[in-house]
């Protein structure tokens, strides 16, 4: 073998026949580390579903720029402006359409046990176009009869089994606040942290269903552009013509924003990654204690490495190679675990948790990083190897 290759394998050999020779200690090692893997993977998971349910309504639209109220801080609670700015975007000729959408919350009476629990409505122009909702397409015209609704699937089970109902009756009658509306079928929209269902509705109905709301204001203003026209252009001559009580955006910003305010503006999103913290944390100190004492139980034997000439480099090596295999053992069945504790939590709570390459990547970096700052840590115990004070 070549030199260069020795310097890297041999290091390694050691160090794996180290481990292999207290099995306790490295299952304890192995636990320890699996330990922090899933506690870092089920942490991100979280802080994931949460970005990705809040901004999935947003997300499920078809347009180009919208229009918010500055003061608007995330989309269930949103702050109305006057519907005419719909009407004023309509001037630029680059603008085909401009579709206002209306979002409040009420409460709904599960059709099972009558019980209530607050929902979100949405309600826009169906022949607009500007939603991507799946499911919503068979239902359009359903959906233009006065006092219908679209119930969203993935709603929590609190709210009732509609989609089985709906199976066994058809369309039926249920209750949103105080107005009988019947549900004509299922959508998909998805609870978030912000709303544990949806309803989805004609603007009209939805005017039905909020008579205390001023008719002449709108939550949201969804914007599509004349094909072939640019959008940052677009945008730039939107913002001069259009006064300071809204913004443009476009989709991507749009999104950005809410995700911003659960990062920023609520500690849900410093939770998650102080608990993430925390599992580093743990997980490092139980791989240094295994790693410390390794090397103080094996003391004289390093001492004896560095008699026969092996450098305090060597030594160092073979320590940070137990880190290595560490990291692996531990990633290998915490991935495995993180993987069932995915699909068993996201259909408990109907968030949207799903493990993906680009987060694996990134914990196995995180724990390898874990394990080589233990390791660090743990190398400077080789110092007291001295042959001089052994022999």
């Amino acid at each position: 073998m070549k030199p260069g290759l020795n310097a890297l394998f041999l290091p390694l050999r050691l160090a794996w026949r180290q481990l292999r020779a207290e099995k306790a200690r490295l299952a304890s090692a192995i636990a320890g580390v699996m330990f922090a893997c899933v506690l870092v993977f089920m942490q991100l998971g979280f802080r994931a579903a949460l970005f990705d349910s809040a901004s999935a309504l947003l997300a499920s639209m078809r347009a180009d720029i919208f229009l918010m109220q500055p003061l608007t801080t995330a989309s269930f609670r949103p702050e109305t402006f006057p519907r005419a700015r719909a009407s004023q975007a309509l001037a630029l000729p680059e603008v085909w359409a401009a579709v206002p959408i209306y979002m409040a919350q009420t409460t709904w009476r599960n059709p099972e046990n009558g019980s209530r629990r607050a929902m979100q409505l949405i309600g826009f122009d169906m022949e607009a176009g500007v939603m991507g909702f799946p499911g919503l397409a068979p239902l359009l015209e359903a959906l233009k009869r006065p006092d219908t609704i679209a119930f969203d699937r993935r709603s929590r089970p609190e709210f009732g089994n509609v989609a089985r109902l709906l199976a066994e009756r058809g369309p039926f009658q249920g209750q949103l606040g105080n107005h009988r509306v019947e549900i004509v079928g299922l959508v998909e929209v998805g609870a978030s942290f912000g709303a544990d269902g949806n309803a989805v509705m004609s603007e009209v109905n939805f005017r039905r269903l909020t008579t205390n709301r001023v008719a002449t204001t709108v939550d949201l203003v969804a914007i599509k552009l004349v094909p072939g026209a640019n959008r940052d252009a677009a945008i730039a001559r939107l913002r001069q013509v259009m006064p300071g009580d809204v913004m443009v955006m476009s989709q991507p910003q749009l999104v950005a924003h809410e995700r911003a305010y659960w990062e920023n503006g609520t500690p849900i999103g410093f939770i998650f990654a102080f608990g993430s913290l925390m599992g580093l944390i743990v997980g490092m100190v139980i791989v240094y204690q295994i790693l410390f004492s390794d090397i103080a139980s094996h003391l004289r034997e390093y001492a004896t490495l560095k008699a026969m000439g092996y450098s305090n480099g060597f030594l160092g090596r073979a320590v940070l190679s137990a880190a290595l295999l560490l990291a692996v053992l531990g990633f290998i069945p915490g991935l495995g675990l993180s993987w069932v504790l995915y699909a068993v939590v996201g259909k408990a709570t109907f968030l949207p948790l799903a493990m993906d390459a680009i987060r694996a990547v990134g914990v196995f970096a995180l724990i390898f990083s874990m394990c080589a700052a233990a390791g660090f840590l743990a190398m400077r115990k080789l110092r007291d190897a001295n042959p001089a004070d052994m022999f």
